[in-house]
């Protein structure tokens, strides 16, 4: 504490050698500093005027201020002073001024009024900072920003980066503005509410989306996901890419892309559909009901229910071929191809298995249900007329009625239906027959 005292009473001795404040402050302001009347006329300067300014300071002293305007008349300048004057209000803002070799430079000014006591005429302080270099970065960084915009709003997707809070909370921090074209939407709605967005995504992908980005969050890995988005011109297939990267505050940021991927799904499911269905009858092949009926299986089995299956045959089909050529026996495939479909729920698999044959699985029916729809199905088969000629053709079907159990086997439950259609067709062909393990009561089937 002691030496503490000391050096106070030095400082405190030397005070009145020391040159005062506002003298070193005014000394080494990097700019120009002036004192005005209240009509702009300089009364004094700065002692570093002549260095920022290129003007003798004896030559500008006693002269209006507007003289370092590019237009003393009506420039900037006088603007200032003007509202500066009037309003008894200090004015800040950006000068275009002239130096002495006419050169032009931009000026970060300050108009500030100093009210002096009752009587004492208004001055203004008056201090200019040369913001040129600065301003000339600004615009060049401004071009480089402009020319980005321009080239991501051209890119052939939408680029984003959106945020997840701590708390799970999603927002748009930039989107680019190939969103109008995608989504129909400004990314300044969206940005302000992302839900703007995001309540357009087709609800089983939202929720693919919700588990995706939380796994990409705890992971730390790539983003990636193919969503339907739905629009004004209808359901559009979105892919999703981006990076992710934690903060320190808990939140998690993803900068990426989004891109319109729905010509390539479009032609994804025409080649699909090549794939798994039969040409001639525009049923499911035979590998294409495998698939899909092993995924129905799964689904019912997670519910403890069975699904039932049926075998159907042409009956007297080679007959058919032998007696009107293959050209007839190819319209009743496509007209009993037909008729079953329209028996059967969107949803129901229809397979032409080989030949003839032909296979049902029933989505979503019970065994109980199951038999009253093959038999309208089989009905309805009878009901068909062939006008071929002079000659009108008909065609019946057998069928053979299996069950398959949550943990069963698809070709096994096909193979029990197939047994079944055998005995269907040497019990007199044009009925349905069913599985000796199939769960109805003998009582119960109709003759």
């Amino acid at each position: 504490m002691a030496i503490i005292r000391d050096k106070w009473r030095t400082w405190r001795s030397h005070w009145g050698e020391q040159t005062p404040l506002a003298e070193v402050l005014l000394g080494c302001f990097p700019g120009l500093v002036m004192l005005t009347d209240a009509h702009g006329v300089i009364l004094r300067v700065n002692p570093g005027f002549e260095e920022h300014s290129g003007h003798p300071a004896d030559a500008l002293v006693g002269r209006r201020i507007t003289c370092l305007d590019v237009d003393p008349l009506h420039g900037d300048i006088s603007h200032a002073l003007a509202h500066c004057v009037a309003r008894r209000r200090s004015w800040r803002g950006v000068l275009m001024c002239r130096r002495a070799d006419g050169r032009l430079i931009h000026q970060d000014g300050v108009f500030q009024p100093l009210e002096g006591s009752r009587g004492e005429p208004l001055r203004l302080l008056v201090t200019l900072h040369d913001i040129t270099e600065l301003r000339q970065k600004a615009l060049h960084d401004h071009a480089l920003l402009e020319r980005l915009q321009g080239t991501l709003s051209r890119l052939p997707g939408v680029v984003f980066q959106l945020r997840q809070e701590a708390r799970g909370g999603l927002d748009f921090l930039y989107l680019g503005d190939g969103l109008r074209a995608l989504a129909g939407l400004p990314p300044s709605a969206v940005m302000e509410r992302a839900d703007t967005l995001l309540e357009r995504i087709q609800p089983e992908d939202r929720d693919a989306l919700t588990t995706s980005l939380a796994q990409s969050a705890v992971s730390q890995e790539a983003w990636w996901l193919e969503f339907r988005l739905e629009t004004a011109d209808g359901v559009r297939w979105i892919e999703g890419r981006a990076s992710p990267s934690r903060r320190r505050d808990g939140t998690t940021l993803w900068d990426g892309l989004l891109i319109d991927i729905t010509p390539r799904k479009q032609e994804e499911q025409r080649t699909q559909r090549l794939v798994s269905t039969d040409m001639l009858t525009g049923a499911l092949n035979r590998r294409a009901f495998f698939d899909f009926g092993e995924a129905v299986r799964a689904h019912a089995a997670r519910q403890g229910r069975s699904v039932p299956m049926a075998m159907l045959d042409i009956d007297h089909f080679k007959r058919l071929n032998d007696t009107h050529g293959h050209a007839v026996g190819d319209l009743a495939l496509q007209a009993f191809a037909m008729t079953c479909r329209d028996s059967l729920r969107p949803y129901d698999l229809f397979a032409r298995i080989g030949g003839e044959e032909f296979a049902v699985m029933l989505v979503d029916s019970s065994p109980e249900e199951a038999w009253g729809v093959l038999d309208r199905l089989r009905a309805a088969v009878e009901a068909i007329e062939l006008e071929v000629a002079d000659t009108t053709l008909r065609i019946t079907v057998s069928l053979g009625l299996a069950v398959l159990p949550p943990e069963g086997s698809v070709d096994l439950a096909l193979s029990q239906a197939d047994q079944a259609l055998y005995r269907a067709k040497h019990e007199g062909r044009n009925r349905l027959a069913e599985s000796p393990s199939y769960p109805r009561s003998r009582e119960d089937t109709p003759r």
